[in-house]
């Protein structure tokens, strides 16, 4: 017998929600906790799809979620700070006399951005199979195309961090309890403590001990907030071979010819 079949349908929606800092959670739509494949998901019944398509072939899932902020898990400040943005998820119906039973997998893959409103959130979510619309390969780049410190770049990050305290802080611009130099210049900044704990941005600037970041923190930051500084990398070819000798792992092509070459010689 499948899960829609009988006089009367006992299916509840179970959500699990996974963010990159490792932190989750499992809710579904019925009254009453429901365990499903080990794992407890907790009653939020105001949590619902607002839409979800599915279709044959590799076209990408999509959908959309709606929801009352009445789990404990999805707190407003986090939703907010972005702290779910990106999330991994998944979608199945369950039944909820029967959890043990056949599971339908309705949508698996990652939030979208999340807007808050009032008491209610909404979030955009995308398939798996979304990935398949990226390019197949990338395009050329003098410059190294390689997040610093993945495994394609391969520079072993041990030792390149170093903790901090703010001392003061304005529009993105945080005086440090300690001196940094331009090592650190495109690194990155993580906030160890305070409203912003456990999100990062990028340094824009250094100057000793004063340092700027790109994204303005979304919550306040207080004088003795910690914060976590990483060495950065302006990916150029010089530096990759200079500082960390990493040629070999270079992603990029720095002597490959621009569309500008035509542009150098007069007459052409």
């Amino acid at each position: 017998m499948g899960i829609a079949d009988g006089e009367l349908t006992s299916i509840a929606l179970c959500w699990r929600l996974e963010r990159s800092d490792g932190a989750g959670t499992a809710l579904t739509s019925h009254d009453r906790r429901i365990v499903a494949d080990g794992v407890a998901h907790e009653p939020a019944p105001g949590m619902i799809p607002a839409a979800v398509t599915r279709s044959l072939g590799l076209e990408p899932h999509s959908g959309e979620v709606a929801g009352a902020l009445s789990a404990d898990a999805l707190e407003t400040a986090d939703l907010a700070l972005g702290r779910w943005d990106g999330a991994r998820a998944r979608l199945t119906a369950v039944d909820w006399q029967d959890p043990g039973a056949e599971q339908i997998e309705m949508l698996r893959g990652e939030l979208g951005n999340v807007t808050v409103s009032d008491d209610s959130f909404s979030a955009d979510l995308r398939g798996a199979a979304a990935k398949l619309n990226a390019p197949v390969c990338p395009s050329t780049s003098p410059e190294c195309r390689a997040h610093f410190g993945d495994k394609q770049c391969r520079v072993d990050l041990a030792g390149r961090s170093v903790g901090a305290k703010v001392v003061a802080a304005s529009d993105g611009e945080f005086t440090l309890d300690r001196t940094f130099d331009s090592k650190f210049l495109l690194g990155r900044l993580r906030y160890m403590s305070g409203g912003n704990c456990g999100l990062s941005t990028v340094i824009v600037g250094v100057e000793g001990a004063v340092v700027k970041v790109r994204d303005l923190p979304r919550a306040p930051v207080e004088a003795g907030c910690r914060v976590e500084l990483r060495e950065g990398c302006d990916k150029r070819f010089e530096t990759c071979v200079q500082r960390f000798a990493n040629g070999v792992n270079f992603r990029g092509e720095p002597h490959l010819p621009g569309s500008d070459l035509l542009t150098r010689y007069p007459g052409s």
